[in-house]
């Protein structure tokens, strides 16, 4: 994508100045190079935020927050919804923009868009069901009950790989729970971020209510660390690695604030003997091979029952030497570049590490390079035999490496599909009732989320995201994951001429 197409499509989405951050306070901090990893180009400098900067941006919001706190839930959520139809008009345009900051193809780019609607339109109908429950008093004459409100200012910090959905998970749950949100997104995707806030922005404005979304874009050691420290912050929603999740959980704690945390995944497919070949073949490709394996929830671990083992293999070898890399907003493109050179160092690291532990890369394995791939981020999506004693197959590497392994008995299976420190997402394939139903049994996967007959990508917002171990434990988007943005309230009445303690208890007489 040339500069000037790079501009047309800011100018489509209401971004005339990249450097001023999109929040009402002109950042002062250094500037911050976003580079493509499509062809590594300069595509924008975004002005960062100093600590001063950031204090200025949290003032605005804990003013807004006292007025949209004030405003009915489902007046909230007539905003969010508004704010829904930006995204709805914009997605073509805010879409390619991801697929060039990020990499991922146009199909992602414009699905994680979608995402951002999805959840927008869920807090909608949310907004008018934040329910609390009525519980009867064992006191004659009272009346007892539980009531919901909003934390205050909610701090959101995303990674690169879904720089649009995952804030708008959080933001727009969060916003219909009368919280405000101060975001600070990965400092490799920060024009996505800027986006994003114009567009928020623009739909706020129109309601008077600046600043109930802010933005603060800069390192982790700079305002990172001061919004996590910060007490002003009740909750903190951070979606990241585990090294940075248990360092978050440490800052946090020690104020007694509160987390959602989305962590690493070392996701598994268990693959059955009786089941679809061809249903699973494709639903594993996807899962390893989808935004380059680099989805918390991409496919890292393949479990083969061993009857069916070298089948799957050749399936899947023949898919891999057809996945067409490149571009990623050429059509026809299914992988685009991972999202810079260090990553692309992590993916030799990994099959150093698996030929050291005495793995076998069986297809791909190599970095690419010439006029088609320029900029030094592609790789070859890499399938390779290993072992589940090996010790880097119980380590995450951001890449599209997918390791092979083989099992007698699902009892096998499942004790080498626990048997790593995350637990995100996981999924079976089988026609067997008994082996789908032991898999999502108490005695099954233990991750957060559990498929069978699809693969581990691919949530829908509705359902509560995230997982159990060192993944973190925190749940985003659907369900009652809005519980979380919220204060819980017990509340009794006294509507009698007496004053009956609790537990039949006599006090005084």
């Amino acid at each position: 994508m040339a500069q000037e197409t790079i501009r047309g499509v800011l100018d489509e989405l209401g971004i005339r100045d990249p450097c001023l951050g999109a929040d009402g306070v002109d950042p002062t901090g250094p500037e911050l190079v976003s580079v493509s990893p499509v062809d590594g180009s300069v595509i924008a400098r975004v002005r960062t935020a100093s600590l001063e900067d950031y204090e200025a941006v949290l003032d605005r919001s804990g003013a807004a927050f006292r007025r949209w706190r004030a405003l009915p839930a489902p007046r909230r959520g007539e905003v969010v919804r508004q704010m829904g139809e930006e995204f709805r008009r914009l997605k073509r345009p805010l879409g390619r923009l991801v697929s060039w900051e990020m990499g991922k193809i146009a199909a992602e780019g414009e699905g994680e868009v979608q995402e951002a609607i999805d959840v927008c339109d869920f807090a909608v109908g949310l907004s008018r069901q934040l329910y609390g429950l009525a519980m009867h008093s064992e006191r004659p004459g009272h009346r007892m009950y539980e009531q919901w409100h909003p934390l205050g200012v909610v701090g959101v910090i995303t990674a690169f790989n879904f720089p649009v959905a995952v804030w708008a998970w959080n933001a727009a749950l969060a916003l219909v729970c009368g919280d405000v949100c101060l975001w600070k997104p990965s400092s490799k995707t920060p024009l996505s971020a800027v986006a994003c806030q114009a567009i928020a922005r623009r739909v706020l404005a129109r309601h008077g209510l600046e600043g109930v979304t802010g933005l603060v874009v800069g390192g982790g050691a700079s305002v990172g660390e001061r919004l996590i420290e910060d007490p002003r912050i009740p909750l903190v929603s951070a979606t990241g690695s585990c090294r940075m999740g248990r360092h978050v959980a440490q800052v946090v704690g020690r104020r007694l604030g509160r987390t959602i945390l989305e962590l690493g995944g070392n996701n598994a497919i268990v693959v059955m003997a009786d089941a679809d070949l061809e249903l699973a073949t494709r639903a594993i490709l996807f899962g390893a091979v989808g935004t380059a394996g680099q989805r918390c929830t991409s496919t890292r671990r393949l479990l083969l029952e061993r009857p069916i083992a070298d089948e799957v293999l050749g399936r899947l070898r023949r898919a891999y030497a057809q996945v067409r890399i490149g571009n990623p907003l050429d059509e026809g493109v299914l992988m685009g570049p991972l999202v810079d050179t260090a990553a692309v160092r992590a993916y030799h690291a990994a099959l150093v590490a698996v030929r050291e532990q005495g793995g076998e890369v069986i297809q791909g394995g190599r970095a690419l390079s010439g006029s088609r791939y320029p900029g030094g981020c592609y790789v070859e999506p890499t399938l390779v035999r290993a072992r589940p004693e090996m010790p880097i197959v119980r380590e995450e590497t951001f890449a599209p490496i997918l390791y092979c392994m083989e099992f007698d008995s699902l009892d096998q299976a499942l004790e080498i599909h626990n048997g790593v420190a995350q637990g995100l997402s996981s999924a079976i394939f089988s026609t067997s009732l008994r082996s789908a139903e032991r898999f999502l049994s108490a005695e099954g996967s233990d991750c957060g989320i559990a498929n069978v007959n699809i693969g581990t990508s691919g949530a829908e917002v509705g359902g509560a995201f995230g997982g159990e171990k060192d993944t973190g434990g925190g749940r985003e988007s659907g369900s009652d994951a809005w519980k979380a943005y919220m204060r819980r309230q017990t509340c009794t009445i006294n509507y009698s001429a007496e004053l009956p303690l609790a537990q039949g208890i006599r006090f005084g007489e």
